[in-house]
């Protein structure tokens, strides 16, 4: 995910729900959810630790936001990547009062020995420092305030089964329909200020890829454009100028998704393709086109994966109308 300037990080958390009520769409995940929270609280307990599965863009981070202020706790953020170590995730443990709420994006991306320190620290809540080094290395057990871990990940297959086990609660996270994310519009657009039609935001929820994220985005993008071009109110129109402007299609594909299935169509005959050498075509890195790109094409019927590569569909060269 590319960095947000600081405006458009602001007015994505101004955008943000702060109470589960408020939170549109995934209701079994907020049923069950609040479940959880309503029980610790009654009980006078710390919460069960939290696992939240989705592709990116769904809310697991403002889920997690949502989890400590439902609870009166104070939330800690950091993120898998930057946790390279035991003696990173130990530091961030230990600064850890009673009951805090710790948010882990993108879990899976923490080291080996990282991993193995939470398992102890999730069930007994204390962890184990090793002091100093060679024969004469010792290890220390430091007992750490009983907290809850929400941990987001995008790739829930690749956590170890340990660590995955420790999680008292998981929530997948689903794809948005088209009247949920109508809602997301409709709700964002009253909290912006911004004049909206129905057809408008009929075309923006369609344009989303069932992503709230995404929706945002071409929401301030709409708006931009109806205010640069002197327009208070943001019709059909102006949605569609806006959308061809920036590239955005019917599907919600934008010129990176296009790019890469023109690509399987025409230079690579329409025959199947291995990711290395998909991605040194493209221009971009393996993991990117496994996590970002491909997840919508495959989801939308346009790319299949097989025992030989990615390969457009015959509804890929139809959406791009080519024979």
């Amino acid at each position: 995910m590319t960095d947000l300037a600081p405006e458009d990080r602001e007015i994505e958390a101004a955008l943000r729900p702060k109470v589960l009520s408020e939170f549109v769409g995934q209701t079994k995940v907020v049923e069950q959810l609040s479940l959880v929270i309503q029980a610790a609280k009654i009980g006078g307990r710390t919460s069960d630790h939290i696992l939240l599965a989705g592709p990116p863009g769904l809310g697991k981070t403002t889920l997690a936001m949502i989890v400590a202020h439902e609870a009166q706790r104070t939330l800690k953020l950091t993120s898998g990547p930057a946790i390279q170590s035991a003696g990173d995730l130990a530091s961030i443990l230990s600064a850890l009062d009673q009951g805090d709420v710790l948010f882990i994006d993108e879990i899976h991306r923490m080291s080996r020995s990282a991993e193995e320190m939470l398992y102890l620290a999730m069930e007994d809540f204390r962890v184990d420092v090793m002091v100093g080094k060679g024969p004469g290395a010792t290890s220390i057990s430091l007992d750490i305030a009983p907290f809850t871990l929400v941990g987001a990940t995008t790739r829930s297959g690749m956590l170890p089964t340990p660590l995955r086990d420790r999680f008292g609660f998981t929530a997948f996270l689903e794809y948005y329909e088209p009247s949920e994310i109508s809602q997301v519009v409709a709700v964002s657009s009253g909290k912006l200020g911004i004049s909206l039609s129905t057809e408008a935001q009929e075309l923006l929820s369609l344009r989303s890829r069932g992503t709230p994220r995404i929706a945002n985005r071409l929401l301030r993008r709409v708006r931009d454009f109806a205010s640069v071009k002197n327009h208070p109110e943001i019709d059909l129109s102006i949605a569609l100028q806006a959308m061809e402007l920036f590239e955005v299609d019917r599907l919600g594909l934008d010129r990176v998704d296009r790019t890469l299935l023109t690509m399987l169509a025409t230079k690579f005959s329409a025959k199947p393709v291995g990711l290395s050498t998909l991605a040194v075509a493209l221009g971009e890195e393996p993991d990117t086109i496994e996590a970002v790109i491909e997840p919508f094409l495959i989801r939308a019927g346009l790319l299949q994966r097989t025992p030989r590569g990615r390969e457009i569909t015959a509804l890929g060269l139809e959406h791009l109308e080519i024979q």
